[in-house]
């Protein structure tokens, strides 16, 4: 059916910032030279001198790029507030909140530890708009790039301000706190599995703070240990401690916090497909979702369209990134939506994805209807969906669309599925990857025919 035509490619951005392997790629002169160039920019588009936050999860190469990115700052003489460890969603609101010019976030999010990566966040606390970041890579390639330089005068200044988490932490426990508690029972306990990444010491202050009972796994980050067969994208461990401690439901985030997967009693995932059927349902029924609409991604699976179009619920699908399901939300004034890694936006609270204020929706809407979350998420029946993700070098990803034999391949089975099943291929925003979906509702067939197509995307493009 519809086949993604990929991203713009761009020297230096991809659909979540730059995501490079630290200190060889992203190596610290290049992240000096982003900041000195984002600050550039900034300026041009602030009233006042800029104002800039960063924060950042628990890799290793972590404060090598945050020394960098602040050197490149005050450089320039935009001023820096260093949050040190904090999910993104924290450094998102706290934008918004302070009022800063703009923020960064180091994180590579669900990758290993070797990769990091930027991500600006604007004043409003949203993802910089791709013309902004075309701003900034014009300015890197200048050739009058080293005359971007502050006065000895002007020099910008940096401040430690870890202090400022509290903020957040109080926007999480101020909008659950009363229903929460209302509700509670002390049998019902929550597996958090924080990835050893940014919200290792957030989310206990949050849990703790709203009485639930909880245990937590993989929160003993040590630089290298991000993401390591944990978090949203390793749930086997995570099922497994749910049902050998016969908790009601386990949560799991990525290494920055904006994504949040939940596994329930049974040890059976829900996905952001579903998060969004439950969550989508719980604010129609109380009058809260805005126009009646869902937004989600063409990554979403069929069985999605089919709840909303039952439950009489529109659903906008977007391109692939977080970033475009937000634009679609602001454009039409739409507060849900989200993608099936479990980027949850919820407008109402934060305008990013935000992992631990997912997990408390899901918690809250649980306790209210006093449902285990088995049944919960038997309001979506989901399609069989595989994904293979094949790996091709970054100057190549784009070839598949020019290829007379892919795309031939790619007709048939879309020709194939049509009646009941999706192909999407595409290329990956973030990683040297083309990925390849394809849904239908036989588990076998569709896995051999993504089998087949990945097979010839590798032979063909590598």
């Amino acid at each position: 059916m519809d086949i993604e035509k990929g991203i713009t490619m761009r020297k230096y951005f991809g659909t979540d910032g730059i995501r490079r392997i630290a200190n060889t790629e992203l190596t610290p002169e290049l992240v000096y030279r982003v900041a000195k160039a984002g600050a550039y920019v900034l300026s041009k588009h602030a009233e006042n001198v800029p104002t800039i936050l960063i924060g950042r999860d628990t890799r290793i190469s972590g404060t090598l790029i945050e020394s960098a990115m602040t050197a490149g700052f005050l450089s320039y003489g935009a001023n820096v507030k260093l949050l040190g460890v904090i999910p993104t969603p924290g450094v998102a609101y706290l934008t918004k909140k302070l009022k800063a010019e703009a923020s960064v976030v180091i994180s590579a999010s669900h990758n290993t530890y070797e990769f990091n990566g930027i991500k600006y966040f604007s004043n409003k606390g949203m993802k910089i708009p791709d013309e902004i970041e075309e701003e900034i890579e014009e300015i890197l390639e200048a050739g009058n790039f080293n005359e971007l330089t502050a006065h000895p005068s002007k020099i910008g200044v940096a401040e430690y301000r870890e202090d400022l988490v509290d903020e957040y932490v109080y926007l999480l426990r101020k909008s659950f706190e009363e229903n929460i508690e209302k509700h509670l029972k002390p049998d019902f306990s929550v597996a958090l599995d924080v990835a050893n990444g940014a919200t290792y010491k957030v989310a206990e202050i949050v849990f703790n703070k709203l009485g639930i009972n909880y245990k937590i796994i993989n929160n003993s980050p040590n630089g290298i240990n991000i993401n390591d067969n944990c978090g949203s994208t390793h749930l086997e461990s995570l099922k497994t401690f749910v049902k050998e401690n016969n908790m009601s439901l386990g949560i799991a985030y990525d290494g920055d916090g904006d994504r949040c997967l939940a596994v329930d009693e049974n040890g059976n995932e829900i996905d952001g497909d579903t998060l969004l059927a439950i969550f989508g349902q719980y604010l129609k029924e109380n009058d809260k979702l805005k126009n009646n609409t869902i937004v989600a991604t063409i990554m979403s699976n069929l069985g999605l369209n089919k709840f909303s179009k039952e439950n009489e619920i529109n659903l906008k699908q977007t391109k692939v990134g977080d970033r475009y399901v937000l634009e679609e939300m602001l454009k039409n004034d739409y507060n849900l939506g989200g993608e099936q890694s479990g980027h949850i936006i919820m407008l109402d609270y934060n305008p990013t994805g935000d992992g631990i204020l997912t997990s408390l929706m899901l918690i809250q809407i649980m306790l209210e209807k006093n449902i285990k979350a088995s049944k919960l998420c038997k309001i979506i029946n989901k399609y069989p969906q595989v994904l293979v993700n094949v790996k091709i070098n970054n100057d190549k990803k784009m070839l598949y669309l020019e290829d007379k034999e892919i795309q031939e391949k790619i007709k048939s089975f879309e020709e194939e599925f049509k009646e009941n099943g999706r192909v999407i291929i595409r290329a990956s925003g973030t990683e040297p990857l083309i990925r390849v979906m394809i849904e239908g509702q036989e588990q076998k067939k569709i896995e051999q025919r993504a089998h087949e197509l990945a097979k010839l995307i590798e032979l063909k493009l590598n």
